[in-house]
């Protein structure tokens, strides 16, 4: 299910293990005697090894807190304290902390602390526990000693756009598709090694069946770890090519779609490591034949967008999108040349287009949205690896300009 439906809904144990009496062997860790090997969708660690740990109660006075960040590399990276109950009651009770951004190419080796500071909470689905408390994951943006957001903070970037702003209710529904690879990664699940499937794309979309779905179990969990914390995703579903997922995160208002976002992405990448499978952003993963690219389709509502009139509130900012065009697309998402050629459910980032229920379009205005007279409308430029917060930010500081720009025709199916 697209992210679409959710904005208009929103709006009109293993087996246990028994050894054999008298048996004294233990379980090693690794199952195996040889080293881990890259071996798509199985971990060689031993289950009944790693429950036993987990099976130790946590004391009922500490909380486990993940720190998680944005790296120079717009990758997430994370590190865990232990902090009283009280600490983790709000935000703003949890302290603040610091990494070695030497090491993640965020500050030099002789002046290399970057001060983590928690921006948002959410409950961690990967040490649930059962005694009424919950360990948490904590979504940060990062700053100086002297307390200046640094360059790689695109968090603080968009914040300066919603700033003020608030009466607008503005909505953010991110949909991000993903491709799933071995291990080797080079081929895509449902891909034979060192060559391409025998069938071109079609089947495989929202698709079933062994021949056609290639990675539900990873999204699938994912999905189950994003609502336990607490995350708006509103949907799954397979993309389609082979190997290529999606799920949707929204609505959120203003930054959270970001901070949402971003640790939606960590929880990914957290399952793949589960599964020991390659996950890429990448937004165009297969260059060669005829395959779909990768984007984080951004849907986008105002509050006056949702009330009666809103499709002409729309159209302004459609048309503002448009003046600005080349500057959406310097901050979309890296590789995104090779995804937005005109081919393929995309447009030629060379050229701003938009349309009723066009997917070759830049921007897309729904059916729906078109007939009740309001609602809202999908950018479909950003890739799949662009930041939220730059796109989100980008996209509130553009439709929000009081500036006259001129009307762009629509290419709507009469006119393609």
């Amino acid at each position: 299910m697209k992210l679409a439906v959710a904005f208009l809904a929103t709006i009109g144990a293993t087996a246990a293990f028994a050894p054999a009496a008298n048996t004294v062997a233990r379980t090693s860790a690794l199952n195996m005697v040889q080293q881990l090997d890259l071996k798509t969708g199985q971990s060689q660690l031993d289950t009944s090894v790693v429950d036993r740990f987990n099976a130790l109660p946590y004391p009922d006075d500490k909380v486990l807190a993940e720190y998680v960040w944005v790296d120079a590399k717009g990758e997430c990276r994370s590190k865990t304290r232990t902090l009283p109950v009280a600490r983790t009651e709000a935000v703003d009770k949890l302290p603040r902390w610091n990494f070695d951004g030497s090491s993640t190419d965020q500050a030099p080796g002789d002046d290399s602390e970057v001060i983590l500071r928690p921006c948002r909470i959410f409950k961690d689905p990967f040490r649930p526990r059962a005694d009424g408390l919950d360990n948490i994951l904590v979504m940060c943006d990062t700053y100086t000693p002297a307390g200046e957001a640094i360059p790689t903070n695109t968090r603080a970037i968009a914040a300066k756009a919603f700033e003020g702003k608030e009466d607008e209710e503005v909505w953010f529904g991110l949909e991000q598709e993903f491709t799933l690879f071995n291990l080797d990664q080079r081929t895509p699940l449902g891909w034979p090694k060192n060559g391409v499937p025998n069938r071109a794309q079609g089947p495989y979309y929202c698709s079933a069946g062994p021949e056609n779905s290639f990675g539900r179990a990873v999204t699938d969990a994912m999905y189950r770890c994003c609502l336990y914390a607490g995350l708006e995703i509103s949907g799954t579903n397979g993309e389609v090519m082979p190997g290529q997922q999606e799920y949707q995160i929204g609505p959120c208002v203003g930054i959270d779609a970001g901070d949402q976002l971003f640790m939606s992405r960590y929880i990914l990448q957290r399952v793949c490591e589960e599964f020991q499978v390659y996950c890429t952003l990448h937004p165009k993963p297969i260059v060669e034949g005829d395959w779909n690219g990768a984007g984080m389709h951004t849907n986008v509502s105002t509050k006056s967008m949702r009330e009666a009139g809103g499709l002409d509130i729309i159209k302004q900012a459609i048309y503002k999108l448009g003046a600005k065009h080349q500057e959406h697309i310097a901050i979309y998402g890296e590789g995104n040349e090779l995804r937005l050629t005109g081919k393929f459910e995309t447009a030629s980032m060379d050229e701003f287009s938009f349309g009723v229920a066009n997917r070759g379009a830049s921007v897309r205005i729904g059916r729906d949205t078109e007939a009740e007279g309001c609602g809202y409308f999908e950018d479909r430029r950003p890739s799949s690896n662009a930041d939220p917060y730059l796109v989100t930010g980008k996209i509130m500081a553009t439709i929000m300009e009081d500036v006259e720009v001129p009307e762009i025709a629509p290419l709507n199916r009469a006119e393609a």
